[in-house]
């Protein structure tokens, strides 16, 4: 994980607005989220595992599922999950067990950011600035 310094940390918005704003520029809410906090993500690379752009919000006025939710984005950071290589080796049809484990932590969570994602991902936070403090 490699946080990026943002403007951004604090500012409060209607989610609905937010997420209107945002899903056109390529960030998706992340599949994690709570009924209080949750994340947009911008996939950055997929190739060795997935880098993404993080930027968190928590739910400071209703909840997130409900119309008129307001959330506070948060510090946005770097996240790159690194997969485990040879699990979907030797699978045959009947496998039992792939219907219940298709699904595997990562080989690191916490995988090593190139320099080259940490500038990609502070010009998507510079971009979001430009867009979100008007």
């Amino acid at each position: 994980m490699r946080e990026i310094v943002s403007k951004l940390e604090g500012e409060q918005y209607e989610l609905n607005e937010l997420e209107f704003t945002l899903k056109p520029l390529g960030y998706d809410i992340g599949g994690g989220w709570e009924y209080d906090h949750g994340s947009f993500d911008y996939k950055l690379d997929d190739e060795e595992g997935y880098m993404f752009l993080r930027v968190p919000f928590k739910a400071i006025k209703g909840e997130l599922e409900r119309p008129g939710c307001v959330v506070e984005l948060q510090s946005p950071y770097l996240l790159h999950h690194v997969y485990q290589r040879g699990l979907d080796d030797n699978v045959t049809s009947g496998n039992s067990s792939a219907t219940l484990n298709q699904f595997s932590e990562p080989q690191d969570p916490d995988g090593s950011i190139d320099d080259k994602w940490v500038e990609a991902g502070e010009k998507l936070v510079r971009e979001l600035e430009d867009q979100l403090l008007v």
